[in-house]
């Protein structure tokens, strides 16, 4: 795992100076080595940090074929390299490293060009510079789980794994993006393209793109989408056999490559289905005792889920390890955290996984996670609240939700994680906009009525929850409902929320985090089931926890499911978080909602925690 940057210019800038500065920015990143490549004929420049993983003694980068016509920087694995490797050594391919999947890539390209991307089942993020044909590629993974930003501004192309070392740039856009910020307390993170400074974008998951060097053309292209095609095959008893032996089969398939390390390997538990199935399933491909699992817990029982996790690890018979911290000491944390941040992002789960990626990385190098079942496998809580939202949308007239909802207001607020006040309030709020809107609203800082009052101006609710609308469309005129909500939170929540969150939390510990459920076999099979095998009578993930019943026992598979959080509105209601008050409209809008909180008027944790992480890296990224 690693952080490249890079740039093409046609006028020299003090060009290693520059790519020096970017490039050092993202040494958590790679703390292992630097390397440089710079053609100063046609102003290319790109730079890498390697956290070294596989192939420690020759994947160094940047990286060029032997014959120097091709070079790579690479952040990311391809697990599938080795089965590569082999098909090109068929056709007549010499390799000068041992197992560098890094140079897989590059003769994979040399063989088959863009198609190569197809063929690659990994997280990648990487910039090809073709000095044949005086081009430079990049490319992004099927779901982004590496990051990739860029600008073009000025005679200036630049990519980086981090907005902070594009910013290292003097040719950088500085200006922070208006819609950019709406739609941030819209849904508590940015959505690619849009990045918070106008002008930079984040190069979305499952694209690529192409600058002719001589023209400074840049093309970018979709390459892969996320797109469900279920079966019309009838949900039989016989039939969810199939799919569930199916689905164990690829599932134990994608953890066994994601063993593939030359470093010391583990796995996040933390008790629930997914991080269980990932950890039991790894059991099975390491001796009796060499599986290392890793949870933090608090001191709260509210936040804590310790004793899930040590039941799955102990079913599981791996060596656990794990951290209790007290609550007051992890908010002490925060600042260190949030002033290392490269982009805002509202998750107030960052803490705790920052703080598990650190506890992990004082043993291991890499970790298996369970990201991306919640999602395929429709395991959230508001897959199970669509129908009872549609029975509310017809039952109840729309003349009296405004009384429901200043009487849901009346319930005491409780700051406990995930409370039922919070889950009622949340889904009042969202039953008031159609139905393409409604997950957003139910799961975002602000409403679009509130946004507007912030920024003292009106955004269409169309505008501002264009990705959302996107989604949820995608499906098709035909799909269910369950399907629309898996396109939203396989496309847009997963991609620029999970998986950011996970990336940028264990790459400041140097930590490679790898991901089985988006192992392309196992997201093709979860394309391809009905949805009524995914959530069936009101029990979410319904297939994934049949297919995981040879592995894990019931007590573990039908637990109440916890989210991974931390006490954020008790925080703020006792004064021991304070958000930035921004001066004019802005600012009045924040201290009405601080007072509201503070008296337990109302429920505000999410919209300060968004506002209080965009003020700290403000306080670090001075481009206001």
């Amino acid at each position: 795992m690693c952080g490249i940057a890079g740039f093409v210019a046609a006028r020299a800038v003090a060009g290693r100076d520059v790519l020096e500065r970017m490039t050092r920015v993202l040494a958590h990143r790679g703390p292992d080595a630097e390397g440089y490549f710079l053609d100063a004929e046609r102003g290319v420049h790109l730079g890498h940090r390697r956290l070294s993983i596989v192939d420690l003694s020759g994947g160094a980068q940047p990286m060029a074929t032997a014959d120097q016509d091709l070079v790579i920087v690479f952040n990311g694995e391809i697990y599938n390299h080795a089965e590569l490797r082999a098909e090109l050594q068929s056709k007549g391919c010499r390799f000068q490293t041992d197992h560098s999947d890094t140079e897989v890539l590059l003769e994979g390209y040399r063989e088959w060009g863009e198609g190569m991307l197809e063929r690659l089942n990994g997280m990648f993020a990487f910039a090809i510079f073709d000095k044949v044909h005086r081009k430079l590629f990049i490319a992004r993974d099927r779901f982004g789980k590496k990051p990739l930003y860029w600008f073009q501004r000025d005679g200036v192309f630049a990519f980086a794994s981090e907005l902070t070392a594009l910013l290292r740039h003097p040719g950088s856009p500085r200006n922070e993006s208006p819609i950019a910020l709406k739609k941030y307390f819209a849904y508590g993170y940015i959505p690619a393209p849009h990045t918070v400074i106008e002008g930079i974008q984040k190069l979305p998951g499952g694209w690529c793109g192409t600058l002719d060097i001589a023209s400074s053309r840049w093309n970018k292209r979709k390459w892969w989408e996320f797109r469900l095609e279920p079966s019309s095959a009838e949900a039989t008893h016989e039939q969810c056999n199939r799919w569930a032996a199916e689905l164990l089969e690829v599932l134990d398939l994608a953890v066994k490559r994601r063993l593939m390390s030359d470093v010391p390997l583990g796995v996040f538990l933390s008790g629930g289905i997914d991080s269980s199935a990932v950890a039991a399933l790894a059991s099975r491909h390491l001796p009796a005792g060499r599986l290392r699992t890793f949870s933090v817990g608090f001191t709260d029982p509210s936040f804590d889920e310790l004793s899930y996790a040590r039941e799955a690890a102990a079913f599981i018979g791996s060596v656990h390890e794990s951290e209790v911290l007290d609550l007051s000491r992890a908010r002490e944390m925060i600042p260190g955290l949030l002033a290392r941040l490269d982009e805002p992002m509202g998750d107030g789960s960052l803490l705790p996984t920052w703080l598990l990626c650190g506890f992990t990385r004082r043993h291991v190098t890499v970790a298996l996670g369970g990201d991306g079942g919640d999602e395929l496998f429709a395991g959230y809580d508001p897959f199970k609240a669509l129908r009872a939202a549609d029975l509310y949308a017809s039952l109840v007239p729309r003349a009296i939700h405004p009384a429901l909802l200043m009487l849901a207001s009346w319930i005491p607020v409780s700051h406990a994680n995930i409370s039922l006040d919070f889950k009622i309030k949340r889904m009042l709020r969202g039953l008031s906009y159609g139905e393409k809107l409604r997950l957003p609203v139910w799961m975002g800082p602000l409403e679009a009525r509130q946004i507007d009052d912030y920024f003292g101006d009106h955004t269409a609710p169309e505008e501002l929850y264009s990705e959302a609308i996107e989604a949820w469309d995608s499906a098709g005129e035909h799909a269910s409902r369950v399907d629309r909500a898996s396109e939203f939170f396989t496309r847009l929540y997963l991609q620029d929320d999970i998986l950011a969150k996970v990336d940028r939390a264990s790459m400041l510990h140097g930590l490679e985090a790898r991901s089985p459920f988006l192992d392309l076999e196992v997201v093709d099979f979860a394309r391809k089931i009905p949805h009524t095998v995914k959530l069936r009578g009101g029990t979410t993930k319904w297939i994934l926890k049949r297919a995981l019943q040879p592995v894990l026992p019931a007590s573990i598979l039908y637990r109440k499911k916890k989210g991974f959080g931390t006490p954020l509105g008790q925080w703020f209601r006792d004064k021991a978080l304070a958000p930035e008050i921004p001066v004019g409209i802005s600012g009045s809008f924040v201290k009405r909602a601080v007072h509201s909180h503070q008296i337990g008027r109302g429920d505000e944790r999410l919209f300060l925690w968004c506002q209080h992480v965009l003020g700290e890296w403000r306080k670090h990224n001075a481009c206001r």
